[in-house]
């Protein structure tokens, strides 16, 4: 074993993966974590698709969440959490939302995109279906993420040789260096089939509705429905046009939820970077920072944790 002991600064999903990568790394590893009920890890899509979620302007990401997709199935397999494997469908309710989806593969109409998802609703004019695309639990994830750290010898502590700020949208208060760090309020629901009610859909849904987007990710029990984006500072408020806003344009996508129970509306925060691009850096001698994934935490997690492990092995990520 390593003799640098590291102490990681958050136990959200890159935190913990960072711990876990460097505890089987050989090095001695401790997590602190404040547990806050809206950090970016527990309110979460759970989505794994770098490219149906890509936005214009963000290809440096759109490469790392390419590379960090190809790790996914493998880590998931080390810490035993099973991935939802049918793809990701990306539709649109106007002309111009299937122009905006064109840069993800090529357009199926209406027709061929219900025959892979029947529960879509009439006014779905077609889409993109990007079948490589994997989705997660990402409670699940959490749990399994804190069982395996436990397992590696993971402990808990604030104290380390080396420090590792993986605190998402809070990093900002722990090094002047983050100072840029913002949160970025997003609210999701979670729905619960009902008896009666159309099962889940077998896909990930990403939606255009006039323009807005919405995503329906399926849930064994279920469907999780997000996401609003505001710059609201730490806001924990869920808002009535929020909630509102993604029960209208999911319901416009896949009718068949109007039958569901709405079970939870949650506020979380992204961490989010003056460019959106992740800080994975040392900041000072024995003090590196693993922060600003924005909407990208849970994808690139495997891919931060590899680099925080070669920086902390001596190399130049």
């Amino acid at each position: 074993m390593s003799s640098v002991e590291v102490a990681v600064r958050g136990g959200g999903v890159i935190g913990l993966s960072v711990a876990l990568a460097a505890a089987r790394a050989g090095f001695s590893v401790s997590v602190f974590d404040l547990g806050s009920p809206h950090a970016g890890s527990r309110v979460a899509g759970g989505m794994l698709a770098p490219l149906t979620e890509a936005w214009p302007g963000e290809e440096a990401v759109v490469a790392q969440g390419v590379e960090a997709l190809a790790l996914w199935p493998s880590f998931a397999d080390s810490i035993g959490v099973p991935l939802f494997t049918a793809g990701t469908l990306a539709v649109g309710t106007q002309p111009g939302d299937l122009a905006d989806l064109r840069p993800a593969g090529e357009l199926l109409t209406s027709r061929e995109i219900r025959a892979l998802e029947p529960s879509l609703g009439p006014a779905v004019r077609g889409g993109v279906y990007a079948p490589g695309d994997l989705a997660v639990d990402n409670r699940v994830l959490l749990s399994a993420l804190w069982k395996a750290c436990l397992d590696a010898g993971v402990v808990s502590s604030v104290d380390g040789r080396v420090t590792v700020i993986a605190a998402g949208a809070w990093s900002g208060a722990l090094h002047p260096a983050l100072r840029s760090i913002r949160p970025v309020k997003g609210e999701i629901l979670r729905l619960t089939h009902r008896p009666g009610a159309l099962p889940p859909p077998r896909h990930t849904i990403r939606a255009l509705v006039s323009g807005r987007p919405v995503y329906l990710v399926p849930r064994d029990d279920g469907l999780v429905v997000g996401a609003t984006q505001y710059e609201a500072g730490f806001d924990t408020d869920v808002s009535v046009a929020g909630v509102r806003d993604l029960l209208r344009d999911a319901e416009t996508v896949l009718p068949g939820i109007a039958e569901y129970a709405l079970t939870e509306a949650a506020v979380g925060f992204r961490a989010g970077s003056p460019d959106n691009v992740p800080i994975v850096r040392w900041l000072e001698p024995d003090v590196i920072a693993a922060t600003g994934h924005h909407r990208n935490g849970l994808l690139l997690a495997p891919h931060t944790a590899r680099l925080v492990v070669e920086l902390l092995q001596g190399g130049s990520s």
